[in-house]
């Protein structure tokens, strides 16, 4: 078991950058990782994992824009979120599949 943190939401405009960071609770080296967001009222969708090899997967709805990364000395997973859209709102959470794990979320809101 492992358990996960997430940080970095907050209040930001259309066109503006946001950097979550997810801290796990121990070594995360040779893990899978991932984001996903869950709208009010929407089901959770996946947005992008990493593996422990550093192969990244996006959803089609946030390439381009969306960058998921790792630091596996700090066992850290980041998402930076760049020309986020009102549609982006959300709540992030951060998953460590193979341990069936999931962080308390993060709100993340886009709107001027």
């Amino acid at each position: 078991q492992v358990q996960l943190v997430e940080s970095g939401g907050g209040l930001v405009q259309p066109g503006g950058s946001l950097r979550l960071s997810c801290v796990a609770s121990r070594s995360i080296l040779n893990s899978d990782m991932a984001w996903y967001r869950q709208a009010p009222g929407k089901q959770r969708d996946f947005i992008a994992d990493i593996t422990s090899t550093g192969i990244t997967n996006y959803a089609d709805f946030v390439k381009g824009r969306f960058t998921i990364s790792r630091d596996d000395v700090k066992n850290m997973v980041y998402l930076q979120m760049n020309n986020l859209k009102p549609e982006d709102t959300a709540v992030y959470y951060c998953a460590a599949p193979i341990f069936g794990s999931w962080g308390q979320g993060t709100q993340v809101t886009v709107s001027s």
